[in-house]
């Protein structure tokens, strides 16, 4: 072999370990500088084990006259998680993490059990004292990583309408209200990596990759103005503890759309810390999840019946004697009143239990279950939140005159606050009933918007007679016991004092629950207002309890929405 020759293989192999050499440290400069971060998340397990790439949540904003603030936001906390095969002395691992954790010492040994385990979460969502304290141990196998979880910037405003993110099985999911209903839309969809595997399933992080990068949620802009559920807050925050209530709940809706524009419950919880609350009961919206008797708010819907009919009109009159006697039945008004010669008109403003049973038998039993249909009590709305109830007309479905008498007067049917505030609503929009929403608008990540159009469910009463049946109604507020003292508008209204149920008894307690609904301005109406408190203390009648408040909330949305005086 001459030199020549030898020389040049020589050369060759040189310049063919130089080309492997720079492969080999191209290859590790991009593992481990250029995507350090990202092998190293999935050396660590995190985020369900090298399978998925979590997406951003959608953020929930609330409007303020053209401006949107936000509601629910994300927020990165620091999560601890165990990687078990690191782990050399599980029982002080265990010991040391358990009084700072607040955590049983077995129940961190279970999470140790594996040996070859790479990653077990411990805790999330920690505060930062705590995570100090797990940092400073410098215990091998235990580590912090920052995790992003759901975050309330206004703490409990609006709590039932937003519900909360909550941890099962490990995984994030919306609970209740707007997070649980749009979940799929919040949550977006994760990613995904497609890569080789081993004889053991294990993935071959060296090789090639194909990485499907998450898409993440949608946003959500609400209904819901600010201002307005902070007024109504606070208003309802003042009832509660001045009539020692059991529970109350309020919404403010615009009677043309269906818009929610405020809508408040109690008791309420603040969704940053839900799992301090002291009850479940306290997540449920009692504006959509809870039903009740609704009383004499209930007889502008049976009087709706009776015009749209043609079986009475606003002047026709009847005698009252204050009782109607039903088989072997005693049916009295309110004090067991008397109020003789009385039209339809006063039948309202007086709260007449006899004026409407006296409607309800002309109208007859099957007619009249039909518009209580029609208003839709027997049916969800179809808001868009979670888990909402429908009214229970079972007792009127019997077939019995006695139950469609008491029905007449809100008696023996009930109804959640928000059918009986969509049921007035239609008769404040010219007879139409209209589908209650709460977010305005849906915004994906490219910036497509979906626009909520307001939706007509059915048209129940004329307009005709919806107009005629408001000026009832606006009489009623301002020659009735539904006095409200607000000057140079027309306000149409009505109260309900109802009895509750005995439980377990037949017949009712003494308690009782207080309710008003009422639209402004009457003839043009830019919003409508319910108002309900439960079992309030030291006060008798809904006329005295909730209209005065009902008439400062009407003042202060004619001051907000810049209405003029009608007078």
């Amino acid at each position: 072999m001459s030199k020549k020759f030898a020389n040049s293989r020589y050369y060759l192999l040189f310049v063919l370990i130089l080309v492997v050499a720079g492969c080999i440290l191209v290859r590790l400069f991009s593992l481990q500088i250029i995507k350090h971060n990202f092998y190293t998340a999935l050396a660590q397990g995190q985020h369900e084990v090298l399978a998925k790439l979590i997406p951003h949540r959608g953020e929930i904003f609330i409007q303020e006259k053209g401006l949107w603030h936000p509601l629910a936001v994300n927020r990165n906390y620091k999560t601890a998680f165990l990687v078990p095969r690191e782990v050399a002395d599980k029982d002080e691992v265990a010991g040391q993490l358990a009084p700072i954790l607040n955590m049983p010492v077995d129940k961190i040994l279970e999470k140790l059990k594996d040996s070859e385990d790479p990653y077990e979460p411990l805790v999330s969502k920690l505060s930062d004292e705590t995570a100090d304290k797990i940092k400073n141990l410098n215990l091998k196998g235990v580590h912090l990583t920052d995790e992003e979880w759901r975050w309330y910037p206004q703490g409990s405003l609006a709590s039932h309408v937003l519900g909360f993110v909550g941890a099962r099985d490990n995984e994030k999911i919306g609970q209740y209200g707007l997070e649980q209903y749009y979940e799929t839309e919040l949550a977006g969809k994760s990613g995904l990596l497609k890569s080789e595997k081993d004889a053991l399933g294990r993935w071959l992080l060296m090789g090639d990759y194909t990485l499907e990068p998450a898409d993440n949620g949608d946003q959500l802009y609400l209904t819901l103005d600010q201002n307005i559920q902070y007024m109504l807050e606070q208003k309802m925050k003042s009832l509660d503890e001045k009539w020692q209530v059991s529970g109350s709940c309020a919404i403010v809706m615009e009677p043309k759309t269906g818009a929610i524009l405020a809508m408040a419950g109690w008791p309420d919880f603040d969704p940053n810390e839900y799992q301090k609350a002291s009850d479940v009961k306290s997540f449920l919206n009692p504006c959509i999840q809870e039903r009740y008797e609704p009383g004499s708010v209930f007889k502008p819907v049976v009087m709706a019946a009776g015009l749209d009919t043609n079986k009475v009109t606003p002047d026709m009159t009847y005698t009252d004697t204050g009782s109607v006697q039903i088989g072997s039945y005693t049916i009295k008004n309110s004090q067991e009143k008397v109020y003789g010669l009385s039209s339809m008109t006063r039948v309202l403003e007086k709260s007449i239990n006899t004026g409407a049973i006296f409607v309800q038998r002309l109208i007859g039993g099957e007619v009249f279950k039909n518009y209580i249909e029609a208003f839709g009590f027997d049916q969800v709305s179809g808001i868009d939140l979670a888990n909402e109830a429908t009214g229970n007309l079972s007792n009127i479905r019997e077939n019995r005159e006695i139950n469609y008498a008491t029905a007449a007067f809100g008696q023996g049917v009930s109804v959640t606050p928000l059918q009986m505030i969509s049921a007035i609503a239609a008769i404040a929009n010219e007879g139409k009933l209209m589908r209650p929403y709460v977010v305005e608008k849906v915004v994906e990540p490219n910036g497509q918007e979906k626009i909520t159009q307001p939706q007509v469910t059915r048209q129940v009463i004329t307009p005709q007679v919806a107009n005629k049946l408001t000026a009832m109604l606006v009489s009623t507020v301002r020659n009735g016991y539904d006095k409200i003292k607000v000057k140079d508008y027309f306000i149409a209204g009505k109260t309900g004092t109802a009895q509750i149920p005995s439980e377990g008894l037949r017949g009712y307690s003494n308690e009782t629950i207080h309710t008003f609904v009422g639209y402004a301005p009457a003839y043009n109406p830019k919003f409508i207002i319910l108002l309900k408190i439960d079992k309030p203390r030291g006060i008798e009648f809904a006329s005295e309890s909730l209209a005065p408040v009902f008439g400062e909330l009407a003042q202060y949305l004619f001051n907000y929405y810049q209405i003029p005086p009608e007078e």
